[in-house]
């Protein structure tokens, strides 16, 4: 994955609405979304967590009942984890790969039994600030790990919870970087190849499930960024799947 790496061309950008509609001024289209698992990806600095946040706004705006949660955290005990995953960069603080999957995990199986399954039996909407795919990007695509462990684990972890809609925020790993604070975390600090291969580990995912997965250029101003998640999740609304 470089800077010049692009989608599939089948993995769609967003671009095909009719510009003269409005969905960022009108979102009725979210009352679609009650009872469902919508997640945000995308690598470091990609401006998700600015979306999100605008998104869960918009749904309180709406009256529409929301369960925000992000990983690692959500949870007393997640947020601990959270502490040892994502602290400062630091001496001593060296974990291994498999560690490091295991300790997302066990913040996830809190956050989907404790959180997620009740929000979703309640009919709210719910909004996650990443989740299984960060994993198999992150510690598969770019750290090396068997995507298939990962799935095997995830599968446990998570009691086999699939979210409906999983929306990555696409940027390259240079413009992505000069967004991020000079203070990295452990997962920020871990070089230019590493984030690159993070990406093409989201892009892989969004072409072999596009179904399930929607690419959003995160490259443009934040603006733009939020009129085509609004396209993307307004289209996508009438076709995700049934909830069992």
């Amino acid at each position: 994955m470089s800077t010049t790496t692009a989608p599939a061309a089948h993995v769609s950008r967003t671009s095909r609405s009719n510009p003269d509609r409005a969905p960022h001024d009108d979102l009725s289209w979210l009352t679609q979304y009650r009872a469902r698992f919508v997640v945000f990806e995308g690598p470091d600095g990609s401006g998700k967590s600015t979306q999100f946040r605008r998104l869960a706004d918009g749904a309180r705006a709406c009256g529409i009942p929301l369960c925000e949660v992000r990983e690692p955290g959500g949870t007393p005990v997640g947020e601990k984890i959270r502490e040892v995953l994502l602290a400062r960069v630091q001496p001593g603080m060296d974990m291994t790969l498999r560690c490091e999957m295991l300790l997302y995990m066990a913040s996830r199986a809190e956050l989907v039994e404790r959180r997620i399954r009740p929000a979703l039996k309640a009919g709210e909407l719910v909004l996650a600030d990443r989740f299984v795919a960060s994993t198999l990007a992150y510690q598969g695509a770019a750290g090396g790990l068997s995507g298939a462990d990962i799935s095997a684990v995830a599968r446990v972890a998570t009691q086999n919870l699939q979210p409906d809609l999983v929306v990555i925020f696409d940027l390259d790993e240079t413009a992505a970087a000069r967004r991020l604070s000079p203070l990295l975390d452990r997962m920020e600090a871990k070089g230019a190849a590493f984030h690159r291969r993070v990406r093409q580990g989201y892009l892989d995912l969004a072409k072999g499930d596009p179904s399930r997965y929607a690419v959003v250029d995160a490259s443009r101003d934040a603006e733009s960024v939020w009129q085509s998640l609004c396209r993307t999740l307004s289209d996508r609304a009438p076709t995700l799947p049934v909830r069992r």
